[in-house]
């Protein structure tokens, strides 16, 4: 009788995701870490599972629990997408900017969704924050992982994307840029690769309206991106440098590693593409930066690539959708 071959099952895909070099015109090679290879389809996976593993054993998720988040799209879609298998209810609450693929992505995975205003105040009773908690407070044995306040989200990143960048590179790293939001990725990853050598520059992108980077925060259009909560998720002893970005250039930049580069990523991957560029004009060839490109393009094509024109050129709806027909 043959020997049977152990394989892995899907919760067992996440993490080990590629790190691949960049063919750019810069001194500095430029590593990016392509995590939209995470089966949910983006780097949120990680936090997401370390959150719903460590409430299991916390006894704060019973089976057939509910699960209950506020998301820009990609924690959902992993919670989502880790419900479906585990057998829980999953509840998500995202603002209204958030892409309409990821929205049905969110629907797919059987998540229920509620689109709340896209404010410029976390706690405003209109936003998705204050909808997320207003619901975990009145559904009975809920669970809200609360990516900004839970430390398992930081040390999901701790465990396994610094030390797989730091194994990929074999120690070689000189600089690391990723987007900045909940800050679990750049603060667990950040404290991991600080660990191995303090003079690692470990480097932040941010909403440049956000809580965090304007005097005046306001509403954005970028996802995977924006300190808009200043929690212990937020390790600053870790973070070397915060820099700002505007829509107009993450949005221009995603558009350009599609058709430039051939990589078909998020908003957030165009934001720290957009910043890693500038940076590395300032490094030499002796240096190393990894970069994460968190998500896939796929989650964004109405809203980033398809335009005005190419949009008017499309065959007019006719048919309702399902959803539409039991309104």
């Amino acid at each position: 009788m043959a020997h049977k071959q152990n394989y892995k099952k899907i919760l067992e895909c996440i993490g080990s995701t590629p790190l691949i070099q960049l063919d750019l015109d810069v001194k500095p090679t430029v590593l990016a870490k392509l995590d939209f290879y995470n089966p949910g389809g983006s780097i949120k996976d990680r936090s997401a599972l370390f959150m719903v593993e460590q409430a299991e054993k916390d006894g704060c998720l019973q089976p057939g629990g509910t699960i209950i988040e506020a998301s820009s799209g990609n924690q959902g879609i992993a919670l989502a997408m880790i419900g479906a298998v585990k057998g829980y209810r999953v509840i998500i609450t995202v603002p209204d900017r958030t892409a309409i693929e990821k929205v049905a992505i969110l629907r797919a995975y059987g998540a229920e969704v509620h689109v709340c205003l896209n404010t410029d105040d976390l706690h405003d009773p209109r936003g998705y924050h204050a909808m997320a908690e207003h619901l975990y407070h009145t559904i009975p044995g809920a669970f809200m992982p609360n990516q900004y306040f839970n430390v398992a989200n930081p040390a999901a990143h701790y465990a396994t994307t610094g030390p797989e960048i730091w194994q990929q590179t074999n120690g070689t790293v000189t600089h690391f840029i990723c987007g900045a939001g909940s800050c679990g990725t750049i603060s667990g990853t950040g404290r991991y690769l600080k660990e191995q050598n303090p003079g690692i520059k470990v480097i932040g992108v941010d909403a440049a309206t956000s809580l965090y980077s304007s005097k005046d925060p306001k509403a954005y259009l970028s996802e995977g991106i924006g300190i808009d909560v200043i929690s212990d998720t937020f390790a600053k002893q870790y973070i070397d440098e915060i820099i700002p970005i505007v829509d107009a250039d993450a949005f221009a930049m995603t558009r350009r590693l599609a058709k430039k580069y051939g990589f078909l990523v998020g908003i957030s991957s165009g934001a720290v593409m957009h910043v890693a560029l500038e940076y590395a004009k300032t490094l030499t060839e002796d240096d190393v930066l990894v970069v994460i490109f968190a998500d896939s393009g796929k989650s964004y094509l109405d809203k980033v690539f398809i335009n005005p024109v190419d949009k008017k050129c499309m065959p007019a709806k006719t048919e309702k959708t399902f959803e539409e027909k039991q309104l």
